[in-house]
């Protein structure tokens, strides 16, 4: 078994991504900039965003960091997505999700131009992802498929299992993964809360992706031998073994499973750092005009 070292990753494409600044600049070229709003003082989210815009500084680019109140209106923050949508000197823009109730998601994901849409979220770059042709891809699926390749773990061919069909993970990495690509060129069955018999399909899959948001939802007898299994959740569980009196767990029971893999994803440590990396690498082809131009 080998544990697939996502911090590792994060920082092999950090120096990757920096290099990539560095000769931008001395060509003349402006630094990629990274807009990041957040409504609202949500922990988790304020420490996502934090943790964005530190990364975004460690690779040379520069950032817009935009914050509001909870009570800011829905027509006041399309305003404001508008602004920067024309700001010439802004390649990317996300919105932290969640937004409180009286806004709107999909208003404001359909409000960011699709040219700054670095999370992969609208409808356009998921279209065009469905479709082959470039687009930015959302974050998590683009780092798996990213930590896949890294490891050279073989797919062509092979039964892939993607447990959840959220539009963020499961819907756009089963996509990816049945594509003609490499990674890709994998059959995929992807399975949800109405799907039966799901130990026997997990038990059939060569790779494993779990996205569904139970913690330790995966066990051992729903793994093949030799299985490569890579978990998307993390959960704050309380704990007795942990001075915070928390610990991380994912969707999966690696104690149990481990074992029986023959690559998996820890939690925390393996697909977590992707996610951000991943947005910076749409940022740096957004102001490379790689995609759009």
């Amino acid at each position: 078994m080998q544990l697939i070292d996502g911090k590792a990753i994060n920082l092999q494409m950090q120096a990757e991504i920096l290099q990539q600044v560095e000769e931008m600049v001395k060509n003349g070229q402006k630094r990629p900039n990274l807009a990041v709003i957040q409504v609202g003082d949500d922990g988790a989210s304020t420490t996502y965003v934090n943790s964005k815009i530190k990364t975004c500084h460690a690779v040379g680019f520069e950032s817009t960091d935009v914050r509001f109140p909870a009570d800011i209106t829905e027509a006041e923050l399309l305003a404001k997505i508008a602004e920067i949508n024309a700001d010439p000197n802004v390649d990317g823009l996300i919105v932290q999700l969640p937004l409180p109730k009286h806004i709107s998601e999909n208003k404001v994901i359909e409000a960011i131009d699709y040219r700054k849409d670095v999370d992969g979220f609208h409808p356009i770059n998921t279209g065009r992802m469905a479709m082959s042709l470039p687009a930015f891809l959302p974050a998590t699926p683009a780092g798996i498929m990213e930590l896949l390749a890294r490891y050279n773990i073989e797919t062509e061919g092979k039964e892939c299992v993607v447990l959840g069909r959220s539009n963020i993970v499961g819907t756009p990495i089963s996509l990816l993964m049945s594509r003609k690509s490499n990674p890709g060129n994998a059959t995929v069955t992807i399975c949800h809360s109405r799907s039966k018999n799901l130990k026997e399909i997990c038990r059939r899959a060569d790779i494993l992706i779990v996205a569904i948001g139970k913690p330790e939802f995966v066990t051992a007898d729903m793994i093949k031998p030799g299985a490569v299994v890579i978990d998307v959740g993390i959960h704050r569980l309380p704990s007795t073994e942990t001075q915070s009196g928390f610990k991380l767990k994912g969707d999966v029971k690696f104690d149990e499973v481990a074992p029986l893999c023959s690559y998996i994803t820890p939690v925390p440590g393996g697909v977590g750092p992707m996610t951000i990396i991943s947005l910076l690498k749409n940022t740096l082809l957004a102001g490379q005009h790689k995609i759009y131009e």
